[in-house]
């Protein structure tokens, strides 16, 4: 129903996507450490960052595996 072109185009959006959301948790984390006033907030930052940095290194790159194009025999 829809052409290999507009596929394309989405799924990119979407790792793309994917991508801009890990960076903005690790932003989100880093200003939670900034402001943390208690150890458990600190805490708390730290691992939304390394979270959010997992998700930058794990998710677009297990997408693109998922969606890549099956080898011609």
């Amino acid at each position: 129903m829809t052409d290999p072109e507009t596929t394309a185009r989405n799924r990119y959006f979407v790792i793309a996507g994917s991508r801009i959301a890990g960076v903005a948790g690790a932003l989100l984390g880093l200003v939670l450490i900034g402001r943390a006033q208690i150890l458990e907030q600190k805490i708390l930052g730290t691992a939304i960052v390394l979270s959010a940095l997992l998700m930058i290194a794990i998710v677009p790159r297990a997408l693109a595996r998922r969606w890549r194009t099956p080898p011609q025999n």
